[in-house]
C-alpha cells in the first residue's frame, strides 16, 4: 500500500490528526503521514456564500504535496462547498491523488447541538475513509450501509459505517 500523507489546512488540532492517523492505517493497511500544516484557505473563500471553494483548496493542495506521495488527504475547520451543492464533507481529485474533508459540519455544535467527541470521531472516519476511497478509484456505492455511499446530509453519514462493502473491497 501506498503511503497516505495528512495535511491540515489551518488548525485542525493534533489529537484529531493523530486519531485520523491511527485509523487510517487501521483501515488501509500502511502508513500515513502529518505533513506541515498549510495556511488558513482564504484564497478559496467566496464571501457571498461565506464558503470556501473546495477544488480551489484541492489545487492548492497539489501544488503543495511532496513528490513521493500519491495519496494526499487535506483537513481543513472550514465550511466547504463545490459548484451545485450547498455544501461538502469533501471532495477528492482521483486523476491528481489529492482529496480533502472539512470538520466543520461533522460537530454537533455547528448545529447548536451539544457537542458530541465520539460521534465526531466517527463522522470524521467516514469522511476520510470515503474520499480516500476515490483517491484508490471507487465510486460512490448504492449500498447506504457501505462508507462509499453518498453523504447528501449528516444522516447519511450517520447511518453508513466506516467500512467498505464486499463490492467496494473487490470480494
Amino acid at each position: 500500500m501506498e503511503k497516505i500523507y495528512l495535511i491540515p489546512i489551518g488548525k485542525t488540532g493534533e489529537k484529531t490528526l493523530l486519531y485520523l492517523k491511527k485509523e487510517l492505517e487501521k483501515e488501509f493497511w500502511g502508513v500515513v503521514e502529518i505533513g506541515e500544516e498549510l495556511s488558513e484557505p482564504d484564497y478559496a473563500y467566496n464571501p457571498l456564500r461565506r464558503q470556501y471553494l473546495a477544488p480551489t483548496i484541492l489545487r492548492k493542495i497539489e501544488k503543495e504535496k511532496p513528490r513521493n506521495y500519491r495519496k494526499i488527504l487535506g483537513v481543513t475547520n472550514v465550511d466547504l462547498y463545490t459548484e451545485g451543492l450547498n455544501f461538502v464533507f469533501g471532495q477528492a481529485s482521483p486523476l491528481i491523488g489529492v482529496a480533502l474533508i472539512s470538520l466543520i459540519r461533522l460537530r454537533q455544535e455547528y448545529y447548536g447541538l451539544t457537542p458530541d467527541e465520539n460521534l465526531f470521531k466517527e463522522r470524521m472516519k467516514k469522511e476520510a475513509i470515503h474520499e480516500l476511497g476515490h483517491l484508490y478509484g471507487l465510486n460512490h456505492c448504492l449500498d447506504p450501509k457501505c462508507v462509499m455511499h453518498f453523504s447528501n446530509s449528516l444522516s447519511d453519514t450517520d447511518k453508513k459505517s466506516s467500512s467498505f462493502c464486499l463490492r467496494c473491497k473487490g470480494l
